[in-house]
């Protein structure tokens, strides 16, 4: 996920594939439109947050064996990694240990009970957090020196928690504001369900998928691969004969990294052609404004954002190879997002205008037959069709409604996360 950057700067993490630190899994990107919004907004807030925050954690699965586990990076204690043990309100530190991958040695599983119980919580200042949940079995994380959490991985087979059914909702909660989602950038498993309850900023949801969502998802992904023959249905993870996840595109490259091969190269010569005769705008919703120009060549060529090489299916799956490393400036970093998504949409072929990402709206993604069918099938499955599916799922036109199922108020009262789709 080293694409995900993954994500909105300094508000959200960002997490590395394989059993990687906490403190490398959490890296911020500022160069998504969300995150340059939200950066301006926290200059114009005063810190206005409680120091601590009450979560309900509500169990809504058919199991009386679900478990619940924070981590993060504790903002008023030197960005230490911390856990919120069993009984939902002790904060446990793990010292750092002198050989990688000690046990932690707090009991740090927060228990939810049977079906329909709701649990409560409370966090302190957290960066980078997450809320893990796994039903039927317990997590493991591990403690590398530094400190740093080691968290569960769903690419490595040789970590405990592989063929276990878990999950992860983000977050961070900051002095100006508690900003949250529901991430797929990894994997789509179990459904989970946010709701925001806050002083004065009414009540705001992201209901996520029903209980059959995730079963939908794989049916569609074995489908897909009727349909074209391509790996969709490699996506699928499956242990003890039933399906436990279905991965992002990225990570089957994780494994076999000739597994989308040429996928979009079709795509991609007819946008290039398209372009080579009329004009790309790209609004970089940032200082940089619209920066307009042409294929020449084999590049793409919009001003001071410098030239684009032809993207190959693994810069577009992974938002951050190729063409689209970030860092050379600022307006460059300004287009990479929004091309990146528009490929990820297959926008580029049928958006009235020619201008990204404000001339189309969601009824105009995933509509070719090359697009990320994976992001198309975790959208279609959300009650409001609101997901964090691929890196920049958070570009959205000026006005714009938010696709990519986000939360952020800077008077929380209440933070509610449903898992199970029940």
């Amino acid at each position: 996920m080293q694409c995900f950057g993954r994500v909105l700067a300094k508000i959200r993490g960002k997490s590395n594939k394989g059993t990687t630190a906490q403190s490398s899994a959490f890296t911020a990107r500022a160069d998504t439109p969300a995150a340059v919004e939200r950066k301006q907004q926290q200059q114009d807030l005063e810190a206005n947050t409680p120091g601590t925050l009450q979560l309900a954690l509500q169990n809504r699965t058919n199991s009386s064996n679900v478990f619940a586990y924070i981590t993060g990076l504790a903002l008023d204690d030197g960005n230490k990694p911390i856990f919120i043990q069993a009984d939902g309100k002790t904060v446990h530190s793990p010292p750092s240990p002198a050989e990688p991958l000690a046990s932690v040695t707090a009991d740090v599983a927060i228990p939810l009970g049977a079906p329909g119980n709701t649990v409560t919580a409370t966090i302190p200042k957290i960066a980078g957090g997450r809320i893990w949940f796994v039903v039927d079995a317990h997590l493991t994380f591990f403690v590398n020196p530094g400190p740093n959490i080691v968290n569960p991985s769903v690419t490595n087979p040789a970590d405990p928690n592989y063929n276990l059914d878990w999950t992860f909702a983000e977050f961070t909660y900051n002095d100006q504001q508690i900003f949250a989602n529901i991430s797929y950038v990894d994997f789509v498993s179990i459904p989970v369900a946010l709701t925001l309850t806050t002083a004065n900023s009414g009540t705001l949801s992201v209901p996520g998928m029903d209980a059959d969502g995730f079963q939908r998802v794989v049916d569609e992904m074995h489908a897909q691969t009727a349909r074209d023959g391509k790996p969709w249905d490699q996506l699928i993870y499956s242990a003890n004969g039933r399906p436990l996840r279905v991965l992002n595109p990225t990570q089957l490259l994780a494994t076999d990294g000739n597994a989308w091969s040429n996928y979009w190269d079709g795509y991609v010569n007819a946008v290039w052609d398209k372009y080579r005769n009329e004009d790309m705008t790209i609004n970089t919703q940032a200082a940089a404004g619209n920066l307009t120009g042409r294929v020449v060549g084999d590049e793409l060529q919009l001003g001071e954002a410098g030239s684009f090489s032809k993207p190959s299916s693994a810069d577009i799956f992974t938002c951050s190879t190729g063409p689209f490393q970030t860092g050379q400036n600022l307006a460059r970093d300004g287009v990479i997002p929004r091309l990146a998504a528009a490929l990820n949409r297959s926008q580029l072929l049928n958006t009235p205008g020619r201008q990204f990402p404000n001339g189309g709206d969601p009824s105009t993604y995933y509509q070719d037959v090359t697009t990320n069918h994976y992001s198309r099938a975790v959208h279609a499955v959300q009650k409001d069709g609101r997901g964090y599916a691929f890196p920049y799922d958070d570009v959205v036109p000026d006005g714009g409604q938010d696709v990519a199922g986000t939360l952020h108020a800077g008077d929380p009262v209440l933070f509610t996360l449903a898992v199970g789709g029940n």
